[in-house]
């Protein structure tokens, strides 16, 4: 199984070094990445996400906006009935936020400092996770 992930960096967020690394293991493991780039807005990134047919949305965020970014994302997804993909977030997340944005709907988070191949195979169980779910 090859996932399917599209990597965005939302907002005015300018830093895109770790996603980018992030994207290239991801390459290397054999899963196909979408890198949008960076300043995307929610309804882009789902956009290319139902265009794309992707398992996963990953979002890096280092400002600070991870709460109101993650709001936004799964809005816009259910708004485009992708309910069904994942959405992943990493960045710079305070510890005290993880479960506030899995309450949300995320997925998963990645905080600064997770270990890639944690990174890697995580996404690599969720794309899996929701292929079973549709079979």
């Amino acid at each position: 199984m090859r996932p399917r992930v599209i990597l965005a960096k939302p907002g005015l967020d300018g830093h895109d070094r770790g996603v980018k690394v992030v994207g290239m293991a991801l390459r290397d493991a054999g899963a196909e990445v979408l890198y949008l780039g960076l300043q995307q807005s929610a309804s882009q990134i789902v956009g290319a996400a139902r265009a794309e047919d992707v398992d996963v949305i990953g979002v890096s965020v280092l400002s600070g906006v991870h709460i109101a970014v993650a709001d936004q994302l799964i809005r816009a997804r259910h708004e485009a009935d992708l309910d069904d993909v994942a959405i992943v977030v990493g960045g710079t997340i305070p510890p005290a936020d993880v479960d506030r944005l899995k309450a949300l709907g995320v997925r998963d988070v990645f905080p600064a400092g997770t270990p890639l191949p944690d990174v890697v195979n995580r996404i690599f169980d969720i794309a899996r996770e929701g292929r079973a779910d549709d079979e």
